[in-house]
């Protein structure tokens, strides 16, 4: 249950066959989003469990769920435009049921992420699900 800019990802994985040209593209992704606003990063919007400084702003507009977020790491900040594509325009109803892990192992970022990359990650979507559930 991915949506079309996700799964744009994943074709443009296919033609990425060595994992450095991968990290750039991921890397290239958060490098490309409009900047978190700094009265965002604040306390509350800091995901906790990441090796880096995380910062997740959500947005429920309509019904609709859409995130920002920012990171002093870059491959972090890759990873959260990675996940903006997996979940901003999803219906907060649905956010939930979206299998994030399942997705993001179609890129195969799980057997190449460090053990801390990899906590951070599932931290930012436990975030997601979270601020979705009760919201919807």
């Amino acid at each position: 249950m991915a949506t079309e800019a996700f799964e744009e990802i994943v074709e443009d994985f296919e033609f990425l066959e060595d994992w450095e040209d991968r990290y750039r593209y991921v890397i290239d992704q958060g490098k490309s989003m409009e900047p978190l606003d700094e009265a965002f990063r604040v306390p509350a919007t800091k995901v906790d469990g990441c090796a880096s400084q995380v910062w997740l702003h959500p947005k429920i507009e309509a019904g609709v769920f859409s995130f920002e977020g920012a990171s002093d790491a870059m491959i972090v900040s890759g990873l959260i435009a990675v996940l903006r594509k997996l979940y901003n325009g999803v219906p907060v109803a649905e956010v939930t049921k979206v299998d994030a892990r399942a997705e993001m192992t179609r890129l195969g970022l799980n057997e190449h992420l460090s053990s801390q990359r990899s906590n951070g990650l599932r931290a930012m979507i436990e975030r997601i699900r979270l601020v979705a559930s009760e919201a919807s």
